[in-house]
């Protein structure tokens, strides 16, 4: 049997919240860090330009107890550097994420994308939809999918998200 890859994975949310306070979770310093990593992970902001084809360069760093164990007894490192630019920048609309995946051992770089695109909805609310493209097998995009998933729940808890 051979492992099917999905082509993408959409994430929706709708937050009680304007569309310039979660442009700036992706497109700042202190924003991106607030947020940014699974749960028991954290991003460390090395650059981040804001822009057209801007540079975004960081760190993730496992900093919860358990996962520094889990990374350690997987003979993994703690901190992985991450690199990336915003291959598209629309304010307050859109912006795609194009991240260097160059630090899986045996297995040749290549890059991944994340489309976000941010909808005035009814009530004082955006919707922020996440498309992530598929990784290089279904193990990893899989993987992909749940770290994603488990770093919105910092926001979903900010913005009283339910589901």
């Amino acid at each position: 049997m051979t492992d099917q890859i999905q082509s993408s994975i959409v994430i929706e949310r709708s937050y009680a919240a304007d569309r310039e306070a979660l442009w700036a979770l992706w497109t700042t310093k202190d924003g991106f860090e607030s947020w940014w990593g699974p749960e028991g992970f954290r991003a460390d902001v090395r650059e981040i330009e804001a822009q057209p084809d801007g540079a975004l360069h960081y760190a993730m760093v496992a900093d919860a107890p358990d996962m520094v164990a889990a990374m350690k007894q997987m003979g993994q490192p703690t901190s992985t550097e991450c690199k990336g630019r915003f291959s598209e920048f629309r304010p307050y609309d859109r912006l795609v994420l194009t991240q260097i995946i160059d630090f899986l051992p045996g297995v040749q770089p290549y890059d991944s994308t994340i489309e976000v695109d941010f909808i005035p909805a009814a009530e004082g609310k955006v919707r922020m939809i996440v498309t992530l493209h598929q990784m290089h097998d279904a193990k990893m995009t899989q993987m992909q999918r749940m770290g994603f998933t488990s770093q919105l729940t910092k926001l979903d808890k900010r913005f009283g998200w339910t589901g």
